[in-house]
Formats: C-alpha cells, sequence, structure tokens
C-alpha cells in the first residue's frame, strides 16, 4: 500500500511515546513514576461532570452540533476571555475543536501554503514541527539568546525568511514553565506586525501562573496584535479536562470562517457531551480549577530546589507556569558515564523506574523535561530514585 511521502517523515509525539512505554512497564507491575506526560493527576471537577451527565440525560448530547461548536459555548469562551484578559471577541471570531492541539493542526492546514515557513523559538513543544511538516511548510527553529529561553526581535531578524508566514509564542512556556513579559511581547507583536506574519499564541498554560507571577496575553498589547493573532487555548490543563477534547481558536473572523469550513470535513464537530461540559467549566465556579492551580504551585516549590540541587543538574530559573521543569542536564549525563541524554532518560526508567522525557523532543538535546502533574508524595519519591540513581553511577 502507497503511504504519503510528507506523512513517512512524520516523527512520532516523543512525550505519547514515552507515556505508552511507561504505561507498558506499569501495566507489567513495575512501579515506575511517570513525569513524562503533561496532564494534570485530578479528575474533572464534579460540577462540570454534573453538566455533562445532564446533557446525556436530556438528551442534548445525542446529536450534532453546527461544525464549529455550541452557539453557547463559543459565547462563554469569549465572556471567559473578557473577564480575564479585558479583550473583546464575538462569537464569529471562535471555533472549537477537539482539544487544542487540533486548533494548532488545523490553523497550520488553513494558513501554509507549500514551501512556506513557520518560525518556533527554541525550546519548543513536540507537535509544533510535525503539524507544520504535515501542512507542507517547513518548521524554523529559532535558537533563542533572550533570557531563559525566551525570543528576542533580533532572534526572530536573524531567522526570518522571504516565505515566513507564521511565529509560534507559546506562554507559559512548555517545556520550560517561563512567562514572557508584557514589553517583551510587545516588541515580538509589533516585529509580527511590520512583517506581516501571523502569530500564533498558544495560551494553553494561561491559568497555572504561580508564585505572585503575571501572565499577559499578546492579544491585550494592541489591536493591530491582535488582528495578526490567532489564539489557541481550551479547557484541558485549567480545569483537568484532557480527556474531553476541547480546544478553540479566536481570530479574525474571515479566518475563523475558512477554518470551520475545513473543520466541518474534518471531524464534523467536536464531541456534544464535551462541548456542555465546557460551558459548564468556563461558567461556573472557577474554585476548584484554583483550588488545582494552588496544588501545582506547591508541588512546584516543594521539588524545584531538590531537582536544581541534583548533581549535574543546571536549572538556575524557577518555572513561573505551566507545570513542567527542564533541566540542563548535560553535566550529569557525563558525570554518569552515559553517551547521550538519551541513554540517560532510558536508564532512569528502566533502573530507577522515572520516566522523563529527552530534550531533543523539545529541540534542546542537553535537557530532560519532568512534569510535576503528579502528586507531591511521588515527587519526592521521584527525586529520591534519581538522587540515588545519580549515586550509583557517578563516575
Amino acid at each position: 500500500m502507497s503511504i504519503s511521502k510528507d506523512v513517512l517523515k512524520v516523527q512520532p509525539s516523543a512525550t505519547l511515546a514515552m507515556s505508552a512505554k511507561t504505561k507498558a512497564l506499569i501495566a507489567k507491575g513495575v512501579d515506575v513514576i511517570n513525569l513524562s506526560i503533561g496532564e494534570p493527576d485530578f479528575t474533572t471537577p464534579e460540577p462540570i461532570k454534573r453538566a455533562a451527565i445532564d446533557a446525556i440525560e436530556s438528551g442534548k448530547a445525542s446529536f450534532y452540533t453546527p461544525a464549529g461548536g455550541l452557539p453557547e459555548l463559543k459565547q462563554a469562551i469569549c465572556d471567559r476571555i473578557q473577564l480575564e484578559d479585558g479583550v473583546t471577541y464575538t462569537p464569529d471570531q471562535v471555533i472549537v475543536t477537539d482539544g487544542a492541539k487540533f486548533s494548532l493542526f488545523l490553523i497550520f492546514q488553513v494558513i501554509l501554503n507549500a514551501g512556506e515557513d513557520v518560525l518556533l523559538p527554541e525550546p519548543f513543544w513536540v507537535s509544533y514541527a510535525e503539524q507544520v511538516h504535515l501542512a507542507g511548510g517547513n518548521a524554523i527553529a529559532v535558537p533563542t539568546t533572550g533570557k531563559d529561553h525566551k525570543v528576542t526581535v533580533a532572534d526572530l531578524e536573524a531567522a526570518i525568511t522571504p516565505t515566513t508566514q507564521a511565529l509560534v509564542i507559546n506562554s507559559p512556556q512548555n517545556p520550560s514553565g517561563l512567562i514572557y513579559e508584557a514589553a517583551e511581547l510587545k516588541a515580538i507583536g509589533d516585529w509580527a506586525v511590520a512583517h506581516d506574519i501571523t502569530i500564533i499564541a498558544d495560551d494553553i498554560y494561561s491559568n497555572l501562573i504561580f508564585n505572585g507571577h503575571e501572565f499577559t496575553s499578546i492579544v491585550t498589547l494592541g489591536e493591530a496584535i491582535k488582528q495578526h493573532t490567532l489564539l489557541v487555548s481550551g479547557v484541558s490543563k485549567t480545569y483537568s479536562m484532557t480527556g474531553w477534547r476541547i480546544g478553540y481558536v479566536l481570530g479574525d473572523a474571515k479566518t475563523i470562517k475558512i477554518m470551520n469550513t475545513v473543520a466541518s470535513h474534518a471531524t464534523g464537530n467536536p464531541a456534544a457531551v464535551s462541548q456542555y461540559a465546557a460551558i459548564a467549566a468556563l461558567t461556573g465556579d472557577q474554585k476548584e480549577a484554583q483550588a488545582m492551580r494552588a496544588a501545582f504551585e506547591d508541588r512546584l516549590n516543594t521539588i524545584y530546589p531538590k531537582i536544581a540541587a541534583l548533581p549535574g543538574f543546571d536549572l538556575p530559573t524557577k518555572p513561573q507556569g505551566a507545570f513542567y521543569l527542564f533541566p540542563n542536564v548535560k553535566k550529569a549525563v557525563q558525570l554518569c558515564g552515559f553517551a547521550s541524554t538519551e541513554d540517560f532518560v532510558e536508564a532512569l526508567l528502566t533502573q530507577a523506574h522515572v520516566a522523563v522525557v529527552s530534550g531533543k523532543a523539545f529541540s534542546q538535546p542537553d535537557h530532560i523535561r519532568l512534569s510535576y502533574a503528579n502528586s507531591k508524595e511521588n515527587l519526592l519519591k521521584a527525586y529520591e530514585r534519581i538522587n540515588q540513581f545519580m549515586q550509583d553511577h557517578m563516575q
């Protein structure tokens, strides 16, 4: 059977591959602590689950919805953005999708022609580049010289090409957990507007901000910047709804309409029951979401100093959002006598029974990503295992 040459070039998701390997070991009875996956360990709050059950029992969830989402969900998204960021969107500027990952996939399918470029500041989430390739575009990794893995206008100027169509900005950043300040975003936004480049703002972690830091969405920094931006978010991280698969894009109505047309042929519509659950999440009491955020903050404050103090682990800046640590482990790998970070990660899994992800997946091969979306008890146990692993292997 013939397979598309473009599809054959696509690499599997490194995070999902490690998670699958971890779950396979767990299924065999191995006590593995999984720090590889970006998924809250909490269950979805009860009011959200109740809304889904009510939608099923009333029959509302039994039928197709509009391809781009229920009108009341689009309005709830607009209202939530207005409340949190003070920015006005109308329902015709919103499309609801099967998760924020598909939001990004859909954007690249709609805005890219074959051979056009997308700038991806390093480090970047594993799926950006592969989604660009699937759309026929070129993923351009942009080395970052700014503070704490953040791209600057000078970096972008050095990377821009005649066929650059878009730039992805992720804040808080996966995998580093660092946040772009308003002045940094304003400079980037003004640069993109001057070059007529589309900004894809991945704000999926915008509600997971810790220790008094502030989040700024780039769409708040001027009308021209807003008009050049497609804002991506969803309910997965804030409300612990990864399995419900509801994401969304906000942008200019013309682009959203085209995305709606493509989505109508690709997925039909997001699951109706998930949409009713998402309405409850966005419009309901936010206490449980805030409690989960506080729990992540507590875990960060507990585990960060321990991981940062491990031999050969370089993690000078404490993450400000999301739920990841991204230490440089080049020295640790050398201390333990491994040939590569990948070998180090594999040994952590098979010997210490701690699952992490190699930084190669994020275009930073000397790093590893650890997720602290796990219980504090497991995080402390994982630290003890890594520490013992280091002591056993250091030369």
